[in-house]
């Protein structure tokens, strides 16, 4: 596996990455307890988009990679208490600095979400490009 070059203290807890390959990547999200809004379980959509999210950049896994934009997000199924979403990211086109990548999420070969994510990659983190403003 190719080692992980961004989001470097993303906690695994929200996604835990499998796989990275120059295609795409791997990542497994756990849900527990603690991701639920109800008493029956239901996960909150924020904790599949975000480890969706992560999927993405890692895909790009480049250094200083950041989301752009999320299109065509579709939440298909719901996510429970003790599920464990796959998402596969892949890339679908890369022109310079913009990469965007199809996130695929699936619980149990079931589709669950799907979603495209626009990428920049930047030559220094983005709140460097901030600092350098104001100075």
């Amino acid at each position: 596996m190719k080692e992980l070059k961004t989001h470097l203290k993303f906690n695994p807890k929200y996604g835990r990455l499998i796989e990275i390959t120059d295609k795409g990547a791997k990542v497994i999200l756990e849900t527990t307890n603690d991701m639920a809004v109800d008493e029956e379980g239901l996960i909150h959509g924020g904790f599949t988009f975000g480890a969706a999210d992560f999927c993405a950049m890692a895909s790009v896994n480049e250094p200083y990679v950041v989301l752009v934009k999320a299109t065509d997000c579709e939440f298909m199924a719901p996510v429970k208490a003790g599920d464990i979403v796959e998402f596969q990211g892949e890339i679908l086109m890369k022109e310079k600095r913009k990469v965007e990548v199809k996130v695929t999420g699936t619980l149990k070969d079931i589709k669950i979400f799907e979603g495209i994510f626009s990428c920049v990659v930047l030559d220094m983190h983005v709140f460097e490009k901030v600092k350098q403003k104001k100075s």
